[in-house]
């Protein structure tokens, strides 16, 4: 076979493949050279599945003289010099576009400049370009494209249904609306308006606005050269799918899998296995840190640092979250039932005649929170008004309890210790009320927060020389565990860290490593798959990050053996110190499982149930 040159239709069509696969692209390179333009309204219509579209702008506009070259191949202002790939601030740089669909459909394109009189246009027939004509058109460009891929059946008959493709290009317009809040988009499919998003200055209402979300959460981040603006939904605001988490660099939506990564992860133990939150990255950086020309559609990039583009990422989210924003922190009055009359002295003497009481209750024990909390008791429950009794506070105590509890909880600013403590449920849950509702508080769920968050701190705040507290088990012969040659250095650079959690390697070869000792509570044939996983997460993102998504593991093991459980009784007092230690951690409203710790039943529920609201 001979050597031969392509003709220029088979380049174009070619090209079209590949930045053209489907109408959903194509609506999304055209934006793109919409917002490339500075418009600050963009309307998309379209008809059959994307077979027809019209794009209408008011951007710069194209000079007369321009029109022809815009639908040439390899045609740009938005480049000159190879240096210019690694300085890229818009989209359109490569002038493929325009060029590509002219070659697979009719394309009519109208523009006119502000400085421009009259507005002109070129118009395309599968590829053969006609003359520069005046047109009518208000300041802005006018794209429209009809009979797509007509001229080449192989690629039409691989599109999906109408409504598929209609899907996919309600998505690209919720994706570019997502970042460029400021921008009004409009979105109609078959005559009917679809979408509309009216421009704000707002990025946070535009994520709320777009993800149908009443409330979502901000947090900004920047390490080194990577700046983070994070909106993020609670742990409760949870789907099925992860179609919702949006992830922006330089303002292109990409599809990456690491940094999604990083956003599950940041929401470790917080969520339950199938679940995913709602999520928007906007990530900037440096230019020369990122390549966006590794993808045909622009859908990939590659960074210089990947690892430090996942922490940056995971940070943002984390310490959005660990902030606990879902909490109503400044609502700590008692329910409006009860008795808030009294005068600020008579409540003094009330909080002091309780707290003398609880003194003396529990000297006469001699027993310290962690010890109850933890205690193992084989009885039967008793009712709140017994455990009352058995406090030995006065009647005149107990009946102004909820008043004097309020009053001294409520100086810790705590959510937790706000509630109202009314008695257990089925000696598994703590019943609780709060202004408008009742709350359920999983006993188990919650000390196993409190207890893995303890662990955690205990964990981060000693030091690698201090004698570890959790109970080993050493082995007669070390347990070998065969990896790569950089699995195993990468674990030993690590070893005073891996010491910590009470696991002490040793190099036994150069790609084997050694297990001297270990937790107890770690069944010996999980160490391989353990180890597997750190040195393969040290090696991609780095030490820090890595031994602790182990530790986490290993804590919440610990944490769930060790703390109270479903069907044991707890005294009213225990049930409230068990609320003030949540108060020190504030994710206390997931277990480490991902388990809720809390149900919500409204008052105005309640009521509407027994009837008593119409």
């Amino acid at each position: 076979m001979s050597i031969k040159i392509l003709s220029p239709d088979v380049v174009n069509q070619i090209a079209a493949g590949e930045v053209v696969e489907r109408p959903a692209h194509l609506v999304k390179e055209l934006i793109e050279n919409s917002l490339d333009a500075h418009a600050t309204q963009i309307q998309i219509e379209i008809a059959s599945g994307g077979q027809f579209i019209k794009i209408t702008d008011n951007g710069q506009g194209i000079v007369r003289d321009e029109l022809v070259l815009a639908l040439h191949r390899h045609a740009t202002s938005k480049i000159n010099l190879t240096d210019d790939l690694w300085k890229l601030a818009t989209y359109g740089f490569r002038g493929e576009a325009l060029a590509s669909v002219a070659a697979v459909a009719q394309l009519n394109l109208i523009s006119k400049p502000k400085s421009q009189a009259q507005a002109y246009q070129i118009k395309s027939d599968f590829g053969q370009v006609s003359e520069v004509m005046e047109a009518s058109l208000s300041d802005g460009t006018q794209i429209v494209i009809e009979s797509l891929f007509e001229n080449v059946p192989a690629r039409l008959k691989f599109l999906k249904s109408d409504a598929a493709e209609v899907s996919q290009i309600r998505q690209v317009i919720k994706a570019l609306a997502l970042v460029y809040y400021h921008v009004e988009f409009k979105f109609i499919e078959s005559g009917r308006l679809d979408l509309i998003y009216k421009s704000t200055m707002d990025q946070k209402q535009r994520v709320q606005d777009v993800l149908g979300l009443e409330k979502i959460f901000a947090q900004s981040y920047d390490l080194d050269h990577f700046k983070i603006k994070a909106y993020y939904s609670s742990p409760h605001e949870v789907q099925r799918t992860s179609k919702n988490i949006w992830i922006f660099t330089q303002k292109r939506w990409v599809q990456d899998r690491a940094l999604q990564a990083a956003v599950m992860d940041s929401y470790r133990s917080l969520l339950m296995h199938g679940e995913y939150p709602f999520v928007v990255i906007d990530l900037e950086c440096a230019t020369d840190q990122i390549d966006v020309n590794i993808h045909p559609t622009k859908s990939q990039v590659k960074f210089q640092d990947a690892s430090k583009a996942f922490r940056a990422v995971h940070g943002a989210i984390r310490i959005g979250l660990e902030q606990a924003p879902w909490l109503d922190h400044k609502n700590t009055q008692t329910s409006p039932g009860y008795n808030q009359s009294n005068s600020p002295s008579e409540k003094e003497h009330r909080q002091q005649s309780f707290i003398d009481n609880k003194n003396r209750e529990y000297s006469s024990v001699s027993m310290r929170r962690d010890d109850y909390l933890t205690a193992t008791q084989f009885k039967t429950k008793t009712s709140v008004f017994d455990q009352i009794q058995n406090l030995k506070i006065a009647d005149d105590d107990v009946k102004n309890q909820s008043v004097v509890q309020s009053v001294e909880l409520s100086n810790h600013f705590g959510y937790w210790s706000s509630l109202q403590v009314l008695g257990q449920l089925n000696l598994t849950y703590i019943i609780c009320q709060k202004n408008d509702r009742m709350v359920l508080i999983d006993q188990h769920a919650a000390h196993e927060r409190v207890a893995f968050e303890k662990l955690m701190r205990k964990w981060k705040s000693q030091n690698s020389q201090d004698q570890n507290t959790i109970e080993l088990q050493n082995y007669l012969f070390p347990l070998a565990i065969d990896l790569s040659v950089e699995k195993a250095e990468a674990l030993m650079k690590c070893e005073s860290d891996i010491r910590r959690m009470g696991i002490e390697v040793e190099l036994l070869g150069p790609s084997v490593i050694g297990i001297k000792s270990a937790p107890l509570f770690i069944k010996e044939s999980a160490l391989p798959r353990v180890f597997e996983k750190m040195a393969q997460d040290l090696l991609e993102y780095g030490g820090s990050y890595s031994l602790e998504k182990s530790i986490i593991d290993i804590f919440a093991s610990i944490a769930c053996h060790s703390v109270v459980r479903a069907g044991q009784s707890l005294s009213l007092v225990e049930m409230m110190e068990l609320l003030k230690s949540m108060d020190e951690f504030p994710l206390s409203s997931f277990c480490p499982h991902g388990r809720p710790v809390s149900v919500d039943f409204t008052f105005y529920d309640i009521e509407k149930s027994f009837g008593r609201l119409l």
